[in-house]
């Protein structure tokens, strides 16, 4: 006499009508998005704790532990992740600036939020590539690109210094020069700080405003 099949304790999965077990094509494309972020922040942990030449694409890879083709699959070369990085770091200085539209504020408080914003930026993950990408041996192509990019945050700065000497919240000065001594001085920070300083990056960027906004007030 033939025995009957156990039936099994585990419930079957059934389909739902009308849904598909099937990504849709936002869904791959923002879980690819969220896998190559993972990708630039890693590059950018490791280019700053090892610098960039000490690092290869397979460190990158065993830190996110996958394979170096699957890095690959999202970057094409470690000189792209590189830019990656510090256009990361940029990104959130062009968001300050998209966030300072308020026109009641004079030109010296825009400034000031912008030293915030910049500050922020240089304490992040990606400080290092933002200061030291163009030290590296990179294509006169890519070099190109990071220097636009770099000179377009520098006209910015100076426009929120000329709007302030126009509006009289900032004394007369010359827009090039302080712009180069605000970044300069911003910059530097990525040389120094680290991850467990004692001062956080808001602490950071308040004792810079302090000192900046002695030296712009109209006397």
């Amino acid at each position: 006499m033939p025995h009957s099949s156990p039936k099994s304790d585990v419930p079957r999965s059934e389909p739902v009508a009308g849904e598909s077990p099937w990504r849709t094509a936002s869904d791959r494309a923002r879980e690819r998005e969220i896998k190559r972020e993972a990708v630039i922040l890693a590059a950018a942990r490791a280019f700053r704790a090892r610098g960039y030449h000490n690092t290869s694409l397979d460190d990158i890879a065993r830190s996110l532990h996958v394979t170096k083709p699957t890095v690959y699959h999202y970057v094409q070369n470690k000189e792209q992740i590189l830019f990656e990085c510090f256009r990361s770091g940029v990104e959130r200085i062009r968001a300050t600036f998209s966030e300072l539209t308020d026109r009641s504020m004079s030109g010296r408080e825009r400034l000031l939020a912008l030293i915030q914003g910049y500050a922020a930026a240089i304490t992040s993950d990606f400080g290092w590539c933002m200061v030291r990408a163009e030290d590296q041996d990179l294509s006169p192509a890519m070099s190109a690109r990071i220097n636009e990019m770099k000179s377009e945050i520098d006209r910015g700065i100076r426009q929120l210094i000329r709007e302030g000497i126009e509006d009289g919240s900032i004394r007369s000065c010359d827009p090039k020069m302080t712009s180069f001594a605000l970044a300069g001085a911003l910059n530097w920070i990525a040389h120094w700080h680290k991850a467990d300083d004692a001062l956080s990056p808001a602490e950071i960027a308040t004792r810079f405003i302090e000192i900046f906004d002695l030296g712009l007030r109209p006397r």
